[in-house]
């Protein structure tokens, strides 16, 4: 396979190339001034926010709307905000790293990123110079608070299939919009809108619609298993008058900004999830430390440690995969712009170009604190589901994240349905390389005479984690065409692969760059996570490989495919028990998550 450098890297690059670990950015590389950044927020969530959880939680009035004013004040609310609008004008990553530590802060987090994510950045790419004046610096400093409407009663995940309606007046000055949109996140308090409506009845388009505008009207708050401090209305629009100024982006161009915005909520979820999973994993270690039980903590135990390790395996792949696709959406956005793109142009072509980066940290963002959170409570044993203590809220509050921006089954079909689309459009190609593992499936084996390195076993299972991915979703693909759409038990057994491969490359990455900064004896722990993480992989390639081939054709054709696959997920064995027992007794002793 072709090795991919910084400057060359594109989305999807990864299932088909080479990384230069290099070309990697890696936490471990943030300067001092995102340090700084990091660290006033984690301040203020520690002064401000964790010890009123329980305030916010019972939403109390006032409360959450003076908690993102302060936040305002100290510029959290306006890292992506460019400077002439009021912003710091920061790059992506660190936007992501912002997000991280304020994931840690349940429903404030919640509300924060509603207001920072889907409720400014669409003014900020999609406004125009007069609506970017108007309504960005209040936003930036948390004077304006904004709210984000898009789903409907009878559209969720068919978020096109929205019935708001608006209709333009005689005198061409005002639309009027009628309609209801549900689960909108800061209903309670917000003073801006965006709001998606069908101009016609077909043109989907956007608004910015103010508080004040007669015609619109809240519902009550909403009684939700988790997150129970951010404020979740209904919005109605009865007859509400939004002059013809306020359109959002151009008209019938919506889905524009709906998808767009989602593709960096989704990545900017993971951030938040990271946060949370961090601050779990910490409180849980630090209960292990403490509760005692057949004289001694029970962090001596095996079974807590296989836990404590597996937490932090997760979160080490998580934050790898983050900043790793953080960076290459920088990188693109300074190359678009090189070439003459506007910086809304950039922005928006950069999150486009990475959209299936976005989707898989998504999921396995999600997925990876509902894991955390779910051992945090094991750990915690009868005390963790005790109210009285913190991992109930940080369980309760993790399930809505597999549901957010897109549920988690809707993103894994969009992997397979994104990468396939680049394809067609040639922008990655995938045939090329699908047919090279074509003819190696038909051709011996190659004997491996390449030398012997700290990490060579790993890249070996990583190339062959693509050969296998690229053989299942290219005979999808071939057999089903456009049937493929309705093959999704199949779509999501590819989507898995693709999704563990992006994340043991990942954590293989981050790992291998340290170890050439640090030195091999300083990075014992992240070797024993990359190794782990990547035995563990195989299996995981296998059986969704496995469920694919089986459902898509049987006989001669099925044992070939089998017998490539089986050929595809080779590792050395290696002692799991040990390596995680090395992990756990890192974060034991640090009584925390420091890794």
């Amino acid at each position: 396979m072709e090795t991919a450098t910084n400057a060359s890297i594109r989305g999807g690059h990864f299932l088909i190339k080479d990384i230069d670990p290099q070309a990697v950015f890696t936490p471990e590389s943030f300067n001092e001034e995102q340090d700084m950044i990091a660290q006033t927020a984690a301040d203020f969530l520690e002064k401000e926010v964790l010890p009123h959880l329980e305030r916010i939680d019972k939403m109390e009035e006032g409360l959450m709307p003076e908690l993102i004013n302060k936040a305002g004040e100290l510029g959290l609310l306006g890292i992506s905000v460019p400077e002439e609008f009021g912003g710091f004008g920061k790059d992506f990553n660190t936007s992501l790293r912002l997000t991280e530590v304020i994931g840690a802060g349940h429903s404030f987090a919640v509300a924060v990123a509603a207001h920072t994510g889907i409720g400014t950045l669409p003014i900020l790419y999609f406004g125009n110079d007069q609506q970017k004046a108007k309504y960005l610096p209040q936003l930036a400093s948390g004077e304006l608070k904004a709210s984000y409407c898009l789903t409907e009663p009878g559209s969720g995940s068919d978020a096109l299939a929205a019935k708001t309606k608006a209709v333009l007046t005689p005198e061409g000055t005002h639309y009027i919009i009628n309609g209801q949109k549900m689960w909108i996140t800061n209903a309670g308090f917000a003073d801006v809108f965006i709001v998606f409506a069908q101009i016609d009845g077909d043109k989907f388009t956007g608004f910015i619609v103010d508080k004040d505008t007669p015609g619109l009207s809240l519902g009550n708050e909403e009684h939700k298993m988790g997150i129970k401090g951010s404020s979740t209305r209904q919005v109605f629009f009865n007859d509400c008058k939004v002059p013809v100024e306020n359109v959002l982006g151009e008209i019938g161009k919506g889905h524009l900004i709906a998808f767009n915005i989602l593709n960096i909520g989704r990545i900017k979820l993971a951030a938040a999830a990271l946060g949370g999973a961090k601050r779990a994993a910490t409180l849980s270690i630090q209960y292990a430390n403490e509760r005692v039980q057949f004289k001694q903590p029970i962090s001596k135990f095996g079974a807590i440690q296989y836990k404590i390790a597996e937490q932090a395996i997760r979160m080490f792949a998580t934050e790898s995969a983050l900043y790793r696709a953080g960076h290459d959406i920088d990188n693109s956005e300074r190359f678009l712009l090189n070439k003459g793109k506007t910086y809304n142009e950039a922005v928006l072509g950069a999150a486009e170009e990475f959209a299936v980066e976005c989707a898989i940290l998504k999921v396995a963002g999600s997925e990876m604190l509902d894991y955390v959170v779910d051992e945090g409570v094991q750990i915690l044993g009868g005390y963790g589901f005790s109210a009285d203590y913190p991992l109930d809220r940080s369980y309760r509050d993790s399930r809505i994240n597999r549901i957010f921006e897109g549920t988690n089954e809707i993103n894994r079909m969009l992997i397979v349905d994104m990468l396939l689309k680049r394809a067609f459009k040639g922008k990655i190609d995938l045939l090329g390389p699908a047919t090279a593992v074509q003819k190696e499936l038909m051709s011996i084996p190659d004997m491996d005479t390449s030398e012997v390195t700290l990490f060579s076993e790993e890249h070996k299972a990583i190339k062959n984690f693509k050969k296998a991915t690229l053989m299942v979703a290219g005979f999808a693909a071939q057999k089903y065409m456009q049937a493929l759409a309705n093959e999704q038990e199949i779509l999501m057994n590819i989507a898995d692969m693709i999704i563990d491969l992006y994340m043991a490359e990942s954590t293989l990455l981050r790992a291998e760059k340290m170890v050439s900064i640090k030195g091999e004896a300083a990075c014992e722990v992240q070797i024993a996570i990359a190794k782990t993480l990547i035995f563990d992989t195989v299996d995981k390639i296998n059986i969704s490989g496995k469920n694919a081939i089986n459902a898509m054709t049987e006989g001669d054709e099925q044992r070939m495919l089998h017998m490539g696959l089986k050929r595809f997920t080779k590792y050395v064995n290696i002692n799991t028990k040990e390596s995680r027992r090395k992990i756990a007794a890192k974060l034991i002793e640090d009584n925390g998550y420091k890794i």
